[in-house]
């Protein structure tokens, strides 16, 4: 593979624009109607995307790092998020939710077994599906690996990532009582469901572009506002999952031992920023050494976003590869 990635935009090492030959609402029950789309070639190795967040939706450039000609391409907006409804909703809401709507779109398309491919929480999200159906996976793709866990929660919402960016974690944590800074999750939470949807956007703004302001290496930390509903819903979907610990016991993390046993007959890959500050790259090398069969690719100018120019091109060729190969061995 090819290290070296010019000053190219991440567009220009991804497949041209498509539209989706499938769409449709899939009733999943608790009240909740999933969007859901395929793409590319009906015939093909199946591939399921799980996007991040939780609550950050899909995007038509999740479509492109797939050879069209070669993979059914299936994208979904998960609970809450994206097109699906009701939005913004955390009732019938839990990773175990999550881990059963895939299952049921993977039934309702006919599909033996596909390719998992996440990033984020959605190779959190990924894990945990293989560790649940691994007969149902062929391969994991996995970046930004984020393993769920209170460590990396505190990183992130407990001032470690703010150390370096001190400016944008001022503005993160100002808008909190100082008697209440000994825990921003909780903090924000209260605010995020306070029935006042002012206020709830407001706070969902500022839990968006705190996140948004460090996803990439480049970042000059000026994000903008997001708009109000879509920051509403990632926000309140991903504090909700984050008060909540993802929903996952002790016995359910996913380096237990018992959990990355299940896992270790599946192929996989692990693309990993160097510099990711959302999700530092130990997470990535805890997982590549317990999972004999996974290969990680640590990229050496690069960040956390999917965007990152070098991130998509080691994406698409760990793709092309193994459409080419069935395997990642030679990467």
């Amino acid at each position: 593979m090819d290290k070296t990635v010019g000053h190219k935009s991440a567009y220009a090492y991804l497949y041209p624009a498509l539209d989706p030959f499938d769409r449709r609402m899939l009733d999943v029950g608790g009240g909740h109607n999933v969007y859901v789309e395929q793409c590319g070639n009906p015939n093909g190795i199946p591939v399921v995307v799980l996007h991040g967040g939780p609550g950050g939706g899909c995007s038509p450039a999740m479509r492109r790092y797939f050879d069209p000609s070669i993979y059914r391409i299936v994208l979904f907006d998960q609970r809450g998020c994206g097109k699906s409804r009701p939005h913004a909703s955390v009732v019938a809401n839990t990773t175990w939710h999550l881990v059963a709507d895939i299952e049921l779109i993977r039934q309702t398309l006919g599909i033996d077994d596909w390719v998992v491919f996440g990033g984020s929480w959605g190779a959190t999200l990924a894990l945990i599906y293989a560790q649940a159906y691994p007969e149902n996976v062929r391969a994991l793709v996995l970046r930004g690996v984020f393993l769920m866990t209170q460590p990396e929660l505190d990183w992130f919402y407990g001032g470690g990532a703010g150390r370096f960016w001190p400016e944008l974690w001022d503005r993160f944590a100002s808008l909190v009582p100082v008697d209440e800074r000994d825990d921003f999750v909780a903090a924000y939470h209260r605010r995020l469901f306070s029935g006042d949807h002012a206020e709830e956007v407001k706070y969902a703004r500022a839990w968006t572009a705190w996140e948004n302001a460090l996803a990439a290496i480049g970042s000059d930390g000026m994000t903008g506002d997001a708009p109000a509903e879509y920051a509403r819903a990632f926000a309140r979907l991903e504090n909700h999952y984050f008060v909540n610990g993802g929903f996952l016991d002790k016995s359910q993390q996913i380096l237990h031992p018992d959990q990355i046993a299940k896992i270790a007959h599946i192929p996989g890959v692990i693309v990993q920023g160097r510099y990711d500050m959302i999700c530092p790259p130990d997470s990535a090398h805890k997982l590549s050494k317990l999972w004999a069969n996974s290969h990680l690719i640590m990229v050496a100018r690069a960040g956390h976003a999917l965007s990152e120019p070098a991130i998509s091109a080691a994406l698409v060729h760990c793709m092309d590869r193994y459409n080419s190969a069935q395997s990642f061995t030679g990467l």
